[in-house]
């Protein structure tokens, strides 16, 4: 059975997380990147050891455990360190993709020939971009985005707008400043059930190509 990548990806306040809990549902196993990168970060000491290497600097507390706040701060307002942790995290990172993908199993009751891969930074990262198949944009208008991550997170405008900073592509493309190279967007500016919807319409149309 051939099975295809659909990437999701979206700038905060989208709804891509919450378009690949529908797509859970739908029976597409979901690789949530962040998630996964955390996992990587806590579990694999040849990779802290990879990174501490190559910052020049620790990452790990007294007990040895990886320590963000340290990595942040060896990053922060550094782009050659910056660019020398990615060098590192993300080929271990699309390692772990493939070894998880391959692992796939259809549950009880499907028979999936979908997985999905939830990041917010491919379209700006070429290096992933070899593993979709089809590459789906989870958008909105920017003031909503903006106005839904200040409700979940409970924070601050000028925090989410700090925030937001980070991603600016994803926010040039919500402003319409850039087409999205990608093979279908999601608008979602409705409520749950429109957003359902359009995602299991995604999904009938993917099936019918596979």
């Amino acid at each position: 059975m051939m099975t295809g990548t659909l990437v999701v990806t979206g700038g905060i306040g989208s709804g891509k997380s919450l378009v690949c809990s529908f797509l859970s549902e739908l029976g597409v196993p979901i690789y949530d990147s962040d998630s996964r990168t955390r996992q990587l970060y806590a579990n694999d000491t040849s990779l802290l050891c990879r990174i501490e290497e190559a910052l020049g600097t620790v990452v790990r507390d007294a007990d040895g455990r990886f320590d963000r706040k340290r990595l942040a701060e060896a990053v922060f307002s550094d782009s050659a360190r910056l660019s020398a942790l990615e060098a590192i995290v993300h080929p271990a990172v699309l390692a772990d993709f493939e070894t998880w993908r391959s692992g796939q199993r259809p549950g009880p009751g499907h028979n999936f020939n979908i997985v999905g891969f939830e990041s917010a930074i491919i379209l700006e990262k070429p290096l992933f971009r070899g593993i979709a198949d089809w590459t789906l944009l989870v958008d909105a208008p920017i003031e909503l985005r903006i106005a839904r991550a200040v409700f979940r997170d409970n924070v601050p405008r000028e925090a989410v707008l700090a925030r937001m900073e980070h991603q600016k592509l994803l926010n040039d493309i919500s402003e319409h400043r850039i087409q999205p190279p990608v093979d279908y967007v999601i608008v979602n500016d409705g409520d749950e059930d429109e957003l359902r919807d359009k995602v299991h319409r995604l999904y009938s149309s993917l099936m019918e190509i596979m």
